[in-house]
């Protein structure tokens, strides 16, 4: 349902743009057949913006920095294969059609204002779980090139937030927040903590706890919920009334309907293993 909610989340946020929503496994055709019965699928491919399409990755890297990374790389021997891989895609596709990448555990409360921007973990860290750029756009090229010069899948998240913040210093010199103001260097916003992160992972539990009064999430764009660190397996609950049950409500309520009330139709799988 987490998948479901990020993407519904995200097409109800930006009704006049494609929503894409690129897998590994489907076929090459770029839709669903139309008998299609995969009880995940149905859901999203019902909705106008949204387009499910194949993961190619070979074909997604060819004219950048990656091709030649990805034709000598074995994933069967690497340990983080999944995020690494993931990595480096998100880099590829921003960097050849533009627009915002987000991670299927992120889900959209208002439209992002800014074009080119990465989004603050913490005051010095940079997510690489949301970020946005127009198409082309030098930062992500340097990005790429760092990926394969400075390749080392051994330790976790050093292609993908390290990769972020180091290439953020080399292109910028910023100071600290303050208060809830996003920070700026030539064309490229490094957003406040507070647009994508106002739960910091170390209380990812909080999303599923019940609050005396839900937070309004004024100075947020998309909520993060860090289902990385759900060893737990937690999900919404119907009826819980837990802060993330009371979010799928108000910005994914075809998904609450659906997969968490399951009141119409037969969609009770989630879609994969859920921020990736």
């Amino acid at each position: 349902p987490l998948v479901s909610c990020a993407v519904e989340s995200a097409a109800r946020i930006y009704p006049e743009q494609p929503v894409v929503f690129l897998m590994k496994g489907l076929n090459d055709s770029t839709q669903l057949p139309p008998n299609s019965t995969a009880s995940a699928f149905s859901l999203l491919s019902a909705i106008d913006n949204v387009f499910l399409f194949p993961l190619d990755m070979k074909r997604l890297f060819e004219d950048t920095p990656l091709s030649s990374w990805y034709a000598q790389v074995n994933s069967s021997t690497e340990r983080h294969w999944l995020y690494v891989s993931s990595d480096a895609c998100r880099l590829a596709v921003i960097w050849k059609y533009g627009g915002i990448y987000m991670d299927t555990d992120v889900i959209s409360i208002r439209p992002i204002p800014d074009e080119n921007f990465l989004a603050a973990q913490s005051s010095k860290i940079s997510s690489n779980g949301v970020f946005g750029f127009l198409p082309r756009h030098p930062f992500l090229w340097g990005c790429m090139e760092n990926f394969v010069e400075h390749y080392n899948s051994a330790i976790w998240g050093h292609q993908g937030p390290d990769l972020m913040t180091r290439m953020l210093r080399v292109w910028c010199k910023l100071g600290d927040f303050q208060e809830v103001s996003d920070l700026r260097c030539l064309n490229l916003s490094f957003l406040h903590p507070q647009r994508f992160y106002p739960i910091p992972f170390r209380q990812w539990r909080r999303y599923y706890e019940v609050w005396d009064t839900d937070p309004s999430f004024n100075d947020s764009y998309a909520l993060h919920l860090w289902n990385y660190m759900n060893k737990e397996g937690r999900t919404v609950v119907q009826g819980s009334n837990t802060l993330a049950e009371n979010l799928y409500r108000k910005h994914c309520p075809r998904t609450h309907r659906v997969l968490i009330q399951g009141s119409e139709g037969s969609v009770t799988q989630e879609l994969g293993p859920g921020d990736r």
